[in-house]
């Protein structure tokens, strides 16, 4: 007998979880390994009695030419366990989360999130929620299991071929909409139908997956919505990587339709937001996030460490306790979880926005979402300026002027970002001493002051400034995050830090890589 691994004619390189979720190149996401992945996420919730024989479990995926075919795997591992697969079509990530949170149901999206088009992921939801990183070595241990059995299997009798390609083809789903209403629903049963009213909002709309979802929404509250930028080409767009290119077109944006009020989109999947001023001025997802607590009014909040230190300010202003977590969103909800407050939200630097709590709004409510979600922040940051009678710009200048910004360097060896954090992440006066070399006077910087190794190496300065280093949880890309008292400043450490080839962080790598020599 051959079995399936001895007959596959390439090598099998198994997927790993990032910050949330599988990822991986398309050329490694082939059906056999989806098809693995699912079944054992299915495995993992079985173990933990979670499914009964012919459980319902939803699906969804973004709009990348990859997702259909990695949502048939995905629909295909369903099927194969016992389980009734409900195809809720091509949404946001949150609208499928928030469906199966209303039944009391696992779900599984397919989507690679803002990341290139020549990679995807799977992202899963267990019931009640999103998978957490106390979850993953479980999974990890189901998925061993499902791979071993079936690559022992008899290639013969395999459903895959030699390519890890499926042998015939699997029946196609009719698309259930009732998912993509619900979402609609919430937002439209909670706020006014002219809660923007007389309001002129630019959608980009590009590649996002809730393009018309999120048109339909800010109509329904009444806003005249011109959508632009429509694309059948996937675009990358990120909300963490706001480029030079990107800031020109919202500027561009904002020219061209004189009287707006404001300008939004999201990334890929619909659960990071971009909410951009009238005057063309892209607000980062970590000051959204305390604009939108500020309406809310929480008793607890839970954001990541790259966020601006404008946000702890205005929190303490407020009497709100907070923490800071690691980056994504698994770590957010586990500290809205342990904080055992009554009114518990979190949010990430993206802007993806996770509400804890039941909130209640002059026309309804909005249930809890402890899930990234882009449509609350476009909605509220909306809704509070509106309410304020003022304009988009106004409304963010109730946070202390500190200026951020964000970038990254592609092709950059994950051996090498591992080596920065475990070399530096030590707040020691010889990592200072070594670090003041890059991070130096001559580029601006005064002394190193702390280095906080929550999540990566964040720096410190005298001067104020902040840079925080962090490798990708799935890419070989290293991030930065700064903090300045200028926006000039804030995009200069950015840069500086990313310039090829002389940048810092190539400086780094290749003072490392000479170590190893």
């Amino acid at each position: 007998m051959t079995t399936l691994h001895e007959s596959l004619n390439y090598t099998p390189l198994e997927l790993n979880f990032g910050t949330s979720g599988l990822r991986g190149l398309l050329t490694d996401m082939t059906d056999l390994e989806c098809f693995i992945n699912a079944s054992g996420f299915l495995g993992f919730l079985e173990t933990a009695q979670q499914l009964s024989p012919g459980s319902t479990i939803y699906v969804a995926g973004d709009l990348r030419d990859s997702t259909p075919r990695i949502l048939q795997s995905v629909i295909a591992a369903i099927t194969e366990k016992g389980h009734m697969a409900v195809h809720c079509g091509f949404i946001p990530t949150p609208a499928l989360a928030h469906y199966a949170l209303q039944n009391n149901a696992a779900c599984i999206m397919v989507t690679g999130s803002h990341i290139p088009a020549d990679r995807n992921g799977i992202k899963f939801y267990k019931l009640g929620g999103e998978i957490l990183k106390q979850d993953e070595q479980a999974i990890k241990s189901a998925v061993s299991s499902v791979r071993a059995a079936l690559y022992e299997g008899d290639s013969s009798s395999s459903l895959f071929n030699e390519t890890g390609s499926f042998r015939s083809s699997v029946p196609q789903l009719t698309i259930d909409d009732t998912a993509k209403d619900s979402y609609i629903s919430r937002y439209q049963d909670a706020f006014s139908t002219n809660a923007l009213a007389g309001k002129k909002i630019v959608f980009y709309q590009h590649s996002a997956v809730g393009r018309d979802i999120v048109t339909t929404i800010l109509e329904n509250l009444g806003a005249e919505v011109i959508p632009v930028g429509r694309s059948d080409i996937f675009i990358p767009i990120d909300s963490e990587n706001v480029t030079p290119d990107d800031q020109r077109y919202f500027k561009e944006l904002a020219r061209e339709h004189p009287g707006l009020y404001a300008i939004v989109s999201t990334d890929g999947d619909s659960d990071r937001p971009f909410v951009i001023d009238e005057n063309g001025d892209f607000h980062r997802g970590d000051e959204l996030g305390a604009i939108v607590t500020d309406w809310i009014k929480p008793d607890f909040a839970a954001y990541s460490i790259s966020s601006n230190d404008a946000v702890d300010t205005y929190l303490e202003q407020q009497n709100i306790p907070y923490v800071h977590t690691k980056i994504g969103s698994p770590y957010i909800i586990t500290a809205m979880q342990e904080s055992g407050a009554a009114r518990a939200i979190g949010w990430e630097v993206n802007g993806g926005y996770l509400l804890g709590t039941r909130v209640d709004t002059a026309n309804g409510s909005l249930e809890p979402l402890p899930t990234r979600d882009a449509v609350l922040p476009i909605v509220v940051a909306l809704v509070s300026a509106a309410e304020k009678a003022t304009s988009l710009s106004d409304l963010f200048s109730i946070l202390t002027p500190r200026f951020t910004s964000s970038g990254l360097i592609d092709e950059f060896p994950n051996v090498i970002s591992k080596q920065i954090v475990e070399k530096y992440s030590v707040d020691s006066e010889e990592n200072k001493k070594v670090l003041s070399h890059y991070f130096n006077e001559v580029n601006g910087f005064g002394t190193i002051d702390t280095i906080n190794s929550l999540d990566g190496v964040r720096l410190y300065f005298s001067n104020g400034d902040i840079a925080h280093l962090r490798p990708s949880g799935n890419a070989p890309q290293l991030r930065i995050y700064s903090v300045a008292d200028s926006q000039a400043r804030a995009d200069q450490i950015v840069a500086l830090s990313i310039a090829e080839p002389h940048g810092i962080f190539r400086t780094i790598e290749r003072s490392l890589a000479n170590e190893e020599e």
